[in-house]
């Protein structure tokens, strides 16, 4: 067998007639930047995350630089952030000269722990830029509540977890990245919506912010050659927005067979002390970008050396704490400050998950895992 971590060939063949139709119109009426599919996604998202406004942009790095960009941040201002996820988040931070607060994460849901958050305030302290990771919500009451209480701007990183709904202790639920002041999404082709490319957006009920991100995914231009404020060039092309537009409509149900997937998972391993399976958070849905485990006295790369032998894919997401990257060694962190990311790193494994498993792929899956972790090996 060959078991990918995400299978697009087969899900693009389920709706490859609309695919292709929408993308030969595109050829047709020449209409390759800022073409009406394009508009029309706009207004689809934002319909979707029931969010006033929606900017599309070039791809999810780009969304969160120039989220910061928007609200006006300034070289030495602080930004805390997860030390446990992909360096894009944190990545941009640094890039826009601002400096980067990296704390720990929850042990249960691996998203940034509030408590190291607050702990982690300074005089310098801008914003804080939650990741809600593999699928689901960190917890943005608490996040909104720090915020508020020290005027701080909060931009949600939601490329793993669109489509997960937030359920407030106030009696509110939210969809992932319309909770902050800016949320950003990523239509890398693996995400849970994805296109054919590279792709992003950006969200908010903010209407100067709108208009400020707007003017920046484009040059800084509000009218043509009149240039307001210092922008980029960061745009979604018509026919990823084209391939966008056909499964935006099936996320909800591409989600819920990534959850069927897990509940699977979950079940399989319920009986092996060896395997930590992803815990729900209670305030958020899951739609699980990643099934990601925690071994427990087993060998990782044996097992993963296994499992490739078997024809089935796995991955480590993420092998290095973004604290001890090189790209981040001119920073001054607690060294004995993240406890949790450093043993996720040594223990966590991502097993495949999309939209096209089956009950019999799984249990083959689950059958290779199990025999590994009971035998010799």
């Amino acid at each position: 067998m060959n078991i990918p971590m995400v299978d697009l060939r087969s899900q693009y063949l389920k709706i490859k007639e609309e695919v292709d139709s929408k993308i030969f119109n595109v050829l047709d009426t020449t209409a390759f930047i800022n073409g009406d599919d394009v508009k029309m996604f706009r207004n689809e998202l934002a319909n979707y995350l029931n969010v006033k406004h929606a900017i599309t942009c070039g791809n999810g790095t780009d969304a969160l630089q120039i989220a910061m960009m928007a609200l006006g941040l300034q070289p030495g201002d602080e930004v805390i952030s997860t030390d446990f996820t992909f360096i894009a988040t944190v990545e941009t931070i640094a890039l826009l000269k601002l400096t980067p607060v990296m704390v720990d994460v929850d042990p249960d849901t691996f998203c940034i722990d509030p408590d190291k958050i607050e702990k982690a305030i300074s005089p310098r302290t801008k914003a804080i830029m939650p990741v809600h990771l593999f699928g689901q919500c960190a917890d943005m009451d608490r996040i909104m509540e720090i915020a508020e209480k020290y005027n701080l701007y909060v931009i949600e990183d939601t490329a793993q977890a669109i489509g997960s709904d937030f359920t407030s202790d106030k009696g509110w639920t939210k969809k992932a990245g319309t909770i902050g002041h800016i949320g950003c999404t990523s239509f890398f082709p693996s995400k849970n919506l994805g296109c054919y490319g590279d792709g992003g957006a950006i969200f908010t009920n903010d209407d100067e912010l709108s208009e400020k991100m707007n003017s920046i995914v484009n040059h800084g231009m509000e009218i043509r050659y009149y240039h307001d404020r210092i922008g980029v060039n960061s745009r979604l092309d018509t026919i990823q927005a084209a391939v966008l537009r056909v499964k935006l409509p099936l996320l909800d149900e591409y989600n819920l067979a990534r959850l069927s997937a897990a509940d699977y998972y979950d079940k399989a391993f319920a009986n092996c002390d060896k395997i930590i399976t992803p815990k729900r958070f209670n305030k958020s849905t899951h739609t699980f970008h990643q099934y990601t485990v925690q071994l427990n006295n087993v060998d990782r790369e044996g097992l993963q050396a296994y499992l490739k032998s078997k024809g089935i894919a796995s991955a480590v997401y993420y092998p290095v704490a973004l604290h001890n990257q090189k790209a981040f060694k001119g920073y001054k962190y607690d060294p004995n400050g993240f406890a949790v990311t450093n043993q996720l790193c040594k223990t966590v494994l991502s097993l495949p998950i999309n939209t096209e498993l089956d009950n019999d792929t799984l249990k083959y899956i689950t059958d290779n895992v199990l025999s590994f972790i009971n035998s010799d090996y």
